[in-house]
């Protein structure tokens, strides 16, 4: 019998049911930072993020938006920082407001895929292994989040 299959009728028993430790290092910023990569929103996101600062959506998307693979991603700075990452002291200038794939770092499904994918961010966040405990339950619940608004990601720019 496969060992990651389940008995028939029996729900497969996540790798990291018993919990995961995570603590955000404040100020250390390396999840906003380092390669270029997205970080998807939607327009519901979007529109809060314009309010929190104060912006016409339009004048938003035009300064801190972008169109990738046909959906809709903040802009990074040179280098691959995100557009609201403050130096120097590493911390988010849209914290309050910050999409749903920022707010449920690390536990974001290609993340929870298995112990070896949590171990390699580990050497990425200093957070990860850290800190308080966070229930099986409540790592599934952030990466099912982190799916759905994925799913809901905006395709057009608010212009």
């Amino acid at each position: 019998m496969d060992a990651e299959r389940p008995a028939a009728g029996r729900p497969r028993k996540e790798w990291y049911a018993s919990g995961l430790r995570f603590t955000c290092e404040a100020g250390c910023g390396l999840c906003c930072t380092g390669a270029p990569g997205f970080v998807w929103v939607t327009a519901e996101e979007i529109a809060d993020i314009a309010a929190r600062l104060g912006l016409p959506a339009d004048l938003f998307a035009r300064r801190c938006l972008r169109r990738v693979y046909g959906k809709v991603s903040l802009k990074e700075q040179p280098g691959g920082d995100c557009i609201f990452l403050e130096r120097p002291a590493m911390t988010c200038g849209i914290y309050d407001v910050r999409p749903t794939q920022c707010r449920t770092y690390p536990f974001w499904p290609e993340i929870l895929r298995s112990r070896e994918h949590w171990e390699a961010e580990a050497g990425v966040c200093p957070g990860l292994g850290a800190g308080r405990l966070h229930p099986g339950e409540e790592c599934a619940r952030k990466a099912a989040e982190t799916l759905l608004a994925g799913r809901a990601t905006a395709r057009k720019l608010p212009l």
